[in-house]
């Protein structure tokens, strides 16, 4: 009996646990989405914050059902706005103008001497590829 008592113990404290990770998860969600969002002024967060100290798996609960989509609104636009900061980057490192550009560019080398016709014309031909 002793070793079926443990066995169970072990298996409530895992689901707690885990029930307990799930709601700090939740609640740090719950909190940066408060402050990410910009419609909201700062009493109505404050509100919210006060009732997450008072009442918190409560109002967590409520946050995400009364302002779920928002929230995913919110998450996607930071998300997309990441990604195209990303790809300008990796654009401006790259060194990827426009053809013209690198045109431009092959030619300046080449009346520089520091390219030959031939490799002038590869980069061209590159370039408009």
């Amino acid at each position: 009996m002793g070793f079926w008592s443990s066995f169970w113990d072990i298996i409530w404290i895992f689901f707690w646990s885990f029930a307990f990770l799930a709601y700090l998860i939740a609640l740090f969600t719950v909190i940066g989405d408060l402050f990410r969002d910009r419609t909201l002024n700062g009493w109505w967060k404050a509100l919210w914050l006060i009732f997450m100290i008072f009442l918190p798996f409560l109002t967590v609960l409520v946050y995400l059902i009364a302002r779920g989509r928002g929230m995913a609104e919110r998450n996607q636009k930071q998300v997309k706005d990441a990604q195209d900061a990303t790809d300008q980057y990796i654009r401006s490192v790259a060194g990827g103008g426009s053809p013209a550009d690198e045109i431009a560019k092959a030619k300046a080398l080449l009346d520089a001497g520091t390219i030959t016709p031939q490799e002038y014309e590869a980069i061209k031909t590159k370039a408009l590829l």
